[in-house]
């Protein structure tokens, strides 16, 4: 579903992505962990098509980037750190207009809404809403035109717990309908709780990579640990 290799970006003089390769299988869910300043935010740019890469092969979804970035963007559903949600417009009304851009039915903005907990609250203006409100709107606008692959960067960035923890429920049935997803993060034990794989990036390169039933909670901070001092690998 995604493909990417020997992948470089460059801002100016500095090198953000050195020859990175990353390739996501269909309907996995991939958590992209790593320090400030690794890169996660700047591959999920190029995934998203909002980036070009200096050099390198980037595929999703069978189409080349950037080449084709319009027939990308019809697979994908991005969430980040802006919500992009009007908030003097209701819940119900934010799904509408996009619904009219992705030219999705009406009856699919009533599916989302049950799917995000937000039934109760579609007819109330999204600037009241709390961050964790806005944020479970911001999936269900991701979500709305059925994309193949979601692409997520810190999604419970500003979450109490109880937000996060809602939050959680609604990316498992997200994963449970088959879809592939890439999630940043910084929070280990939840990415480990959710993905069916992590993958360590630090200095512009994926460091190692391990599939989740295969470790135990115990061991997650000692892999991400050896990861980041340059003795990880693939498990």
């Amino acid at each position: 579903m995604i493909q990417v290799k020997k992948l470089v970006k460059r801002f100016g003089p500095i090198t953000v992505l050195r020859e990175l390769d990353f390739e996501v299988r269909s309907g996995e869910f991939v958590a992209l962990l790593g320090p400030n300043g690794a890169g996660k935010t700047t591959l999920l740019r190029i995934l998203a098509s909002l980036s070009k890469p200096t050099s390198g092969l980037v595929q999703v979804a069978s189409c080349r980037l950037p080449e084709e970035a319009v027939a990308v963007r019809a697979h994908l559903g991005v969430v980040s750190h802006q919500p992009l949600l009007y908030g003097d417009l209701t819940a119900e009304e934010n799904l509408s207009f996009y619904a009219r851009l992705y030219d999705v039915e009406r009856l699919r903005i009533g599916e989302v809404l049950d799917l995000v907990g937000l039934s109760s609250r579609k007819s109330d203006l999204v600037r009241v809403f709390s961050r964790g409100m806005q944020q479970r709107l911001a999936i269900g606008r991701s979500i709305l035109h059925n994309p193949r692959i979601l692409l997520m960067d810190e999604p419970h960035t500003g979450l109490d717990q109880e937000a996060g923890e809602i939050l959680d429920s609604v990316l498992r049935e997200i994963a449970l309908a088959g879809r592939t997803v890439v999630m940043t993060s910084h929070d280990l034990v939840r990415a480990a709780e959710l993905a069916s794989r992590l993958d360590i990036l630090s200095k512009g390169k994926i460091k190692a990579s391990v599939a989740t039933k295969d470790l135990n909670s115990a061991d997650f901070v000692t892999f991400y640990r050896k990861a980041l001092q340059g003795n990880g690998g693939s498990a």
